[in-house]
This record gives C-alpha cells, structure tokens and sequence, in this order.
C-alpha cells in the first residue's frame, strides 16, 4: 500500500441535511435500501415539569456521516470466502463484483454496516471512495456537494495533522476494532463510543445497523 485515504467528519458543521447521502445514492444510481453514505442523527435527554412547564434535561443531539471507513485492518475482508474485497495501494477497500458471491458475509462481520446488497446482478456493494473520480483528479461526490464543508478526504496523516487523531463518537463503534480511515472534529455534544447516553433518532435507521438504510 503506497498511502491510506480517508475521510474527515466536522460534526460541528454537520446540519444533518443528508445532502452527501443524496448526492452519493444519485451519482452511482442505488437502489432503494441501499446507500453507501449515511448520515445518523444520535441524541439522548429527556423532559421534567417544573412549576407546571416541561424543561429540558440533558436533552442533546447530532449527526455523523459515514460510509465505509477504507480501515486499516477491514473486517469484511478476510471473511469474504471468494477474495472478492481487497484493499488498494490508496488504502480504498473495493469489493470485485465479478468475484462476489453474495453471501452477506461481509455485511455481517463489518462493524459499520458498510457493504450492502441489492444492486444488480447479486453483489455486494459499498463506497469506492468515488474512485472514476478521483482518476479524473476530482473529489469525491458526497465531499463536492456537502453544503457546510463538513466532509473533506484526503491522505489520513494530512488529515490527522490538520484535525487530530479522534476517530469515533457514539454511537460508532471504537476504532481499535478495525483501524478506520476517518477523522472526526466532534460536535460539542459528542459522547465517547460505547458511553453515549442517547440512541439512533432517526425512526427508518433503529432496526439498521448505524442507520445503513
């Protein structure tokens, strides 16, 4: 491997308007059920009556946008029984649909809920960090369209330099599992990984792993 992209998140900028999750379901034409960036809504807190009006109580809330996090050491790889996923002198894990069985196997060992199935054909599928474009010396769709510039990419030491070595809040799962290329500037309401207080808020995403739908 000759570098490692990845992705950085600002959860402070992030307003949760799913333009990057659109822009990426529109460009590689997914079908219905299947988005390779999503963004979850994550938030906790509840209400009290005090002196006969409700008053908020701990009450917070924020998004993250992932897609497939390209890890240092990905789950879904040694698992795939036909050598379908590998991971490319960039660092990006792409999935060879004419290799792939379509066993889910992937999808159930990758903490992310990353790799999808239900494209044409019987594949799995995930996020190729937009690789056409990146040959064309374009950024990635989801980065382009983000109206906050909340998403960046980018070599992950740079992007490490630039915005620290955080790479998890809840409810992502810590990143010790798999080594993920990502970079997060957390929201000021964040909570660490496994210590969140809140759950997934957004009603389609509670019965999906991290909201994948």
């Amino acid at each position: 491997m000759e570098r490692q992209l990845g992705f950085h998140f600002d959860g402070s900028a992030c307003t949760g308007c799913k333009a990057c999750q659109v822009a990426c379901k529109d460009r590689h034409d997914l079908p219905v059920g299947v988005s390779w960036r999503r963004v979850i809504e994550y938030g906790g807190g509840g209400w009290r009556l005090e002196g006969g009006q409700l008053a908020p109580v701990g009450v917070f809330a924020y998004q993250v946008s992932i897609s497939c996090m390209h890890c240092a050491e990905p789950a879904c790889l040694p698992v795939c029984p036909a050598a379908a996923i590998g991971k490319g002198a960039d660092g990006v894990v792409r999935v060879d649909p004419s290799r792939c069985l379509g066993c889910h196997s992937c999808e159930w060992a990758c903490p992310y809920g990353a790799p999808q199935f239900g494209l044409p054909g019987g594949a799995m599928s995930k996020c190729d960090f937009c690789s056409d474009l990146l040959a064309q010396g374009l950024n990635p769709v989801c980065v382009d369209t983000c109206p906050t510039r909340a998403l960046h990419w980018g070599d992950l030491e740079r992007l490490r330099a630039a915005h620290g070595t955080l790479q998890s809040v809840a409810p992502l799962p810590g990143p010790d599992q798999t080594g993920p290329s990502f970079v997060l500037t957390p929201h000021r309401h964040a909570q660490a990984p496994g210590q969140g207080g809140g759950v997934v808020r957004l009603p389609e995403a509670r019965n999906a792993r991290l909201g994948r739908r």
